[in-house]
């Protein structure tokens, strides 16, 4: 898949959409080099009954073994909602370039809420990080998805 013919963030987002059908929280991400989609994955933490199976952290494991090394640097991800600090770490520990991300998560967040972790001084690695990018979609899937739980 290249760039040209795909926009990595509306996949994240459809990955999202799909992970809500499947009753996940609705997060997507997908791993990008050099306009050449290395992993695309979606929440599955109900599913694999695994609280460490975050959509980045699945893309993560899939681009590195994909690229057969271990780390990620010159990859961009593109996920819907701000990772938290679980995937803020592994981010870091991976060496993204970039993360786009679309909506914020006050609550759980680690890149511009809570801990902010690529802030930290002690953080080895920060990517650049771009927000708000497909910010509306992400917000209405994530709102859909916990309002339908009440």
């Amino acid at each position: 898949m290249s760039s040209s013919t795909l926009n990595p963030m509306n996949l994240a987002l459809d990955l999202a959409a799909d992970a809500a059908r499947a009753g996940e929280a609705p997060v997507g991400a997908v791993i990008v080099l050099k306009g050449v989609v290395l992993a695309a994955e979606r929440n599955r933490m109900r599913g694999q009954n695994d609280p460490t199976a975050h959509a980045e952290l699945l893309a993560i494991r899939a681009a590195l073994a994909r690229r057969g090394t271990g780390r990620l640097d010159g990859c961009d991800l593109y996920v819907t909602l701000e990772p938290c600090a679980m995937c803020a770490g592994a981010i870091a520990h991976a060496r993204l370039r970039r993360v786009y991300y679309g909506a914020e998560d006050m609550k759980a967040g680690a890149v511009d809420n809570g801990v902010r972790l690529f802030s930290s001084p002690t953080c080895h690695h920060r990517p650049e990080v771009i927000s708000g990018l497909g910010e509306a979609r992400s917000t209405e899937l994530l709102k859909a998805f916990f309002h339908s739980l009440r």
